[in-house]
This record gives C-alpha cells, structure tokens and sequence, in this order.
C-alpha cells in the first residue's frame, strides 16, 4: 500500500510540474501567480505548497533528481575506478545520449525549457542553490571514499580530507555547470547537437584531465 501511495504522490508532484512549466512556456515564469498553477493542476494552493516550498521548484524539480547524481556516480563506481575517472565517463555517457542536463540537447521541448530556466533570473538562482546540494552530497561520498587521507594538494602540505573533499566536489561541481552551459550557449545560438557534440566531448576531456592533474582522485 505504501508503494501505491507513493506512486501517486510521484504523479501528483509531476502534474503539478508540467501544469505549471506549460503556463510558464505559455505566459512566462513572472506573470503566472502559483494559484493560477494551483487551478490548472486541480489542486489547492496548500496542496501545491506541500510538493513544491517554492514557485521556482515547480520548474526545477526536473533538476531534483540530478542533485545527488555524482554522488551516486562516485559510489557505484566498478572496483579499481577513480571517481573523477567514473564522472568522466558518466559525463561523456550523458553527451552520448544527448542528456538534457549535459545541456547538449536540441530537442525543441528541451530548448523552450531551457529558454524558460536560464531567461528567468529567480530560475537561475534557484539552480545555484540546487547545485549547492550536489555539491555538498559529492562532497559526503568524497569523504566516504578517502576517509581522513588527504584528497587534493595546498600550499603549505596537505589539506585535511573533509575540507579537501568539500574543495574537490565544489570544484567538479563547477565544473559540471559550465561544460553544461556552454553546450547551452552554443546549441541557443542555432548550432545543432550533432554539430557540437565532438567540441563538447573534447571539452569534457580537458576540464577533467585539468581536474586530475590538481586533485588527487585517480586509482
């Protein structure tokens, strides 16, 4: 029974989602009020408030799921695997497969949503704080990984593990959004994904080996 009802809460939160990403599309993100959304979804505006804390997480609850994705990544990684080797290939993995969140997709719902996130200020800055989450959760599984050794070099000897995890994950975090972002920025300016796709591998493979030549988080 707990199974079911889960379900149906997964099912109500998306309707509400796509409800209010169609007026979003439709009108913009400022000029729908969330009772607007609430009335589409068949829903109350409580009811709404319950799936979604704020107007913003309705757009990117698309994003949710993706918070906790490198994390996952770094420990479900084969044996003998670095994690920066595993995010690697799970980013080229993503290129691949034309995954939105690489942003190298020109599908046509992926490009107006896209529009719709980066077009909106309030959008943008709610996905930093997504980001943050990531970066914090990478940073958990990091820590898991090294334990107390040291993951990354300093100036003065070696950093202790927590605080080198934190700058590693902040750093392929960072790293992450702007391979993502100029994918963005090119496939926006009329290019196709086919026509950016080697270009965005190529990418992908040096900010990581930058990556692994100022962390130490090799096999």
């Amino acid at each position: 029974m707990s199974g079911l009802r889960e379900r149906k809460k997964r099912l109500t939160y998306e309707a509400i989602s796509e409800a209010a990403i169609a007026l979003f599309l439709e009108k913009g993100f400022d000029r729908v009020s969330v009772a607007e959304v609430a009335a589409a979804a068949d829903v109350s505006k409580p009811t709404l408030f319950r799936y979604f804390p704020a107007k913003e997480d309705l757009v990117l609850h698309r994003f949710a799921d993706h918070q906790d994705e490198a994390a996952r990544v770094v420990r479900a990684r084969p044996a003998h695997t670095g994690p920066l080797d595993a995010l690697h290939r799970h980013f080229l993995d993503g290129l691949a497969r034309r995954d939105p969140v690489t942003g190298l997709s020109d599908e046509p719902s992926v490009l107006a949503f896209h529009r719709l996130l980066y077009g909106t200020p309030s959008l943008v800055a709610r996905l930093y704080a997504y980001q943050g989450t990531s970066e914090r959760v990478l940073a958990e599984a990091l820590g898991e990984v090294f334990g107390g050794e040291a993951v990354g070099p300093a100036a003065d000897g070696v950093v202790a593990g927590g605080v080198a995890a934190r700058l590693a994950a902040g750093q392929i975090v960072a790293v992450l959004r702007i391979l993502a972002e100029e994918n963005w920025r090119r496939i926006s300016a009329g290019e196709t994904a086919g026509a950016v796709e080697p270009d965005a591998m190529a990418a992908a493979d040096l900010a990581f080996r930058q990556l692994g030549e100022g962390l130490r988080l090799r096999a």
